[in-house]
């Protein structure tokens, strides 16, 4: 019986289903994406707006038009974004303005992040799990931006 997590002749590991994973785990840009749900960025985004949600409802209750309010919809808009630009995929130009609105929307719930940590709402430790998450997801976004021929379809046979 062959070892199921064997590398393929192109350096690649094998998962148990047979599929193919680059060396840091993450699925082949190769692959077809049928939707924005199976893009990593979206699930991670996704994953940040439901911990932001379930954290602040423990805030004041005078923060939940203000605070409250702001951080769960920029969180929230993190996602929406990335399912918007994945719809306008048609147009490089069009794609990017969406992540672009996406990044932004990220650098937002940074702030109010920030914020929440102040005002002593969040721990340091649920403060800095939330805001790597919200790094990484930049970091996925510039180089989705940078490189849109990888993800648009007009640049596709």
């Amino acid at each position: 019986m062959k070892n199921r997590k064997q590398k393929t002749e192109d350096g690649r590991r094998r998962t148990e289903d047979g599929g193919r994973k680059t060396e840091d785990g993450r699925q082949k840009m190769s692959e077809k994406i049928g939707s924005f749900r199976e893009l990593n960025v979206y699930k991670l985004a996704f994953e940040l707006q439901q911990e932001i949600f379930l954290l602040t409802k423990r805030f004041p209750k005078e923060e939940l038009y203000s605070l409250t309010d702001q951080i769960r919809r920029s969180s929230r808009s993190i996602g929406a974004n990335i399912a918007e630009a994945w719809q306008k995929r048609l147009y490089a130009a069009h794609f990017v303005s969406k992540l672009t609105d996406a990044d932004a929307e990220q650098a937002e719930t940074q702030h109010w992040l920030d914020t929440s940590l102040k005002c002593k709402y969040l721990s340091t430790k649920e403060y800095q799990v939330l805001l790597e998450k919200c790094k990484r997801i930049g970091k996925m976004l510039g180089k989705m931006m940078a490189e849109p021929e990888k993800w648009c379809t007009q640049f596709k046979n």
